[in-house]
């Protein structure tokens, strides 16, 4: 079969249609999707600490004081400014291995020190461990095939933070992959266009600003839970290296789903990979 007709998008479904067209993604391109579909629609990090723990933690979000999160919330866009402007530019430019486990190590390490010391402790060491995630996810995003050196890969690996507040509910239209890159895509042309005109990543720049402002809300939710469920008897006994191991394994798993979507959007095209990431969802029950 040709190229031209293996990519070839079906009609859109009429009413009175009983199946809608399987999308004509190679096997192993389907399989990777299968993978990026459960990795993004999967449990979110609250999720991942209930099975931690063997029972169900709820309303971790609402267990910090509320100078507590406003700190927080403040922290994770300076957190994640520094990120941008330091983490992308020790990255090799060969290579393919994503390096995840060593990541993973730094992570669990910086994340640790912090979540020992309380509130306090974690707004110093934010800003290490997430350009440690940053570095990591560039690499995961390097791996995929994506150029480290062009603008938009960037602000793709700083989409991933705000992947990370998915709620995992299964609600496709508020909570779901697209919806939440939908909601960032106005914010990354813009800041594209910025860059466009200067020529760099400058994070001073008021579209950047306002972009990583939207990310960080995100990812400030996901870092409360963090700092909160260290606090809560049942998540603390499981220790803290445990929770901060769920912590960088939930943003390298989102990393992964995430640049193999992107991947196959420069194979197939953005709507042949939507409406098939849209079935497989379906089918796999997320």
């Amino acid at each position: 079969m040709s190229q031209e007709l293996r990519r070839q998008e079906p009609l859109p479904a009429s009413a009175g249609n009983v199946a809608t067209p399987e999308i004509a993604l190679s096997e192993e391109d389907r399989a990777a999707l299968r993978q990026a579909v459960r990795a993004l629609e999967g449990p979110s990090y609250i999720g991942r600490l209930s099975a931690l723990a063997g029972r169900p933690i709820e309303l971790l979000g609402q267990a910090l004081p509320q100078v507590a999160s406003d700190m927080i919330s403040k922290a994770t866009q300076a957190a994640l400014t520094r990120a941008l402007r330091y983490a992308l530019r020790t990255i090799p430019k060969e290579g393919r291995d994503p390096e995840t486990r060593a990541h993973k190590a730094l992570a669990i390490l910086s994340g640790a020190m912090g979540g020992a010391l309380g509130v306090s402790a974690v707004l110093v060491e934010l800003p290490i461990s997430t350009a440690i995630m940053l570095r990591s996810i560039a690499r995961i995003a390097q791996s995929e095939g994506e150029d480290l050196e062009h603008p938009e890969t960037a602000l793709a690996c700083l989409q991933v933070f705000a992947l990370g507040g998915h709620t995992g509910s299964g609600n496709a239209h508020e909570a779901g992959y697209f919806a939440v890159r939908a909601a960032m895509a106005k914010s990354v042309t813009r800041a594209l266009q910025q860059i466009a005109g200067r020529g760099v990543v400058d994070e001073s720049a008021s579209a950047i600003v306002r972009l990583l402002a939207q990310i960080g809300s995100r990812f400030g939710v996901v870092v409360s839970q963090k700092v909160a469920a260290q606090a809560v008897p049942i998540v603390g006994a499981i220790g803290g290296a445990a929770v901060n191991a769920a912590f960088i394994d939930h943003f390298q798993t989102l990393a992964r789903g995430h640049f193999i979507v992107r991947r196959l959007e420069r194979t197939y095209g953005k709507g042949t990979v939507r409406r098939a990431y849209d079935q497989t969802r379906v089918s796999e029950g997320l």
